[in-house]
């Protein structure tokens, strides 16, 4: 950095609101609305100091849908100035230990919105999804993809109505289901045994702490769970952990996009992702990335993604993609 870079980052950050800022930032993504309920600004004030910081190269912005979203930067001898100001932010400080809470209160009233969501829409869930768009599309290209290589094991996270592991049921030895809600589940259980699949199990769990022993599965599927999730990154490093090597992820999700009445009347947290988004989550998680199926619909289009633990050091992107490749 050159003089004037440091000192202007150091200005950035020398001020209590956007110290503040910084340090919720290093904690999650986070948007103006939830900022401004946290810091009791307004949202005028908040953006000036966002753009500040994001100027200066201490935060980054991306968007989704038509909302603006920031977090810390992280690339940069700017964003190493960042860490560096975070590290040295007293832990247990009252005031910042009050935003801390009251981020969490905010995240936890969502995820309460989407388990009460859950809860009341468990008998609708097939029709409800399929809303969005046909089922069948989608679950063809996952049998395709099992028929080659059927799997000992698999593991379905989100399982919701227990339908990935009904329609697979040929194709695994061994399957498991994980979900949080006690309605889905006790529909998954009814579905499965009405099916005759005898070889799955479901059962109560949390998708960001799976009880559930290192490099235990070989196939592990994610079907429209992402978008549901406070924090889809910590998901998919989950996923990732119990996967065997060799093993198989597939994330079926949304597309972007700008339906934002979703996230009011169906629950979601997230309007859809890009392939890079989920590409280079799942690249950290230290899985090779193979090119997307792309599912077009006429109001939302899908994305299928498969990884692959490497049973050596190897990461990376099996094959290099294109929009245009993507989508043809």
């Amino acid at each position: 950095m050159i003089m004037n870079d440091v000192l202007g980052a150091l200005k950035a950050i020398g001020e209590e609101t956007r110290l503040r800022i910084l340090a919720l930032c290093a904690r999650d993504q986070i948007n103006v609305s939830d900022l401004t309920q946290i810091l009791g600004q307004s949202q005028p004030r908040v953006s000036r100091h966002l753009k500040l910081m994001t100027d200066a190269g201490l935060l980054e912005r991306f968007r989704e849908g038509p909302f603006a979203y920031f977090r810390l930067r992280r690339d940069g001898d700017a964003a190493k100035l960042a860490e560096a100001v975070v590290h040295l932010l007293p832990q247990g400080e009252r005031g910042l230990e009050s935003d801390r809470r009251r981020l969490q209160a905010l995240k936890e009233q969502r995820e309460h919105r989407i388990a009460n969501y859950f809860r009341e829409n468990a008998p609708e869930w097939h029709r409800l999804r399929s809303l969005h768009i046909d089922d069948s599309k989608i679950e063809r290209v996952l049998l395709g993809w099992l028929r080659e290589k059927p799997a000992r094991s698999l593991l379905d996270i989100g399982t919701g109505t227990g339908r990935i592991l009904e329609i697979l049921a040929p194709h695994y030895q061994r399957g498991t289901g994980i979900d949080q809600s006690h309605e889905m589940l006790s529909l998954a259980r009814a579905n499965l045994a009405r099916a005759g699949v005898r070889h799955a199990e479901v059962r109560q769990g949390s998708m960001y702490a799976l009880d559930l022993p290192d490099e235990t599965f070989d196939v592990v599927t994610l079907h429209q769970v992402l978008h549901y999730a406070e924090d889809p990154q910590a998901v998919l490093e989950e996923a990732a952990r119990v996967l065997q090597p060799g093993g198989r992820l597939i994330v079926v999700d949304f597309a972007p996009h700008e339906l934002v009445h979703l996230q009011r009347e169906h629950a979601h947290r997230h309007l859809g992702f890009s392939d890079d988004q989920i590409a280079n989550w799942l690249i950290a998680d230290g899985l090779l990335v193979n090119q997307p199926h792309y599912l077009p619909g006429e109001k939302l289009d899908v994305m299928v993604w498969r990884a692959e633990r490497p049973t050596s050091v190897e990461t990376g992107v099996l094959k290099p993609r294109t929009q245009a490749e993507i989508r043809s």
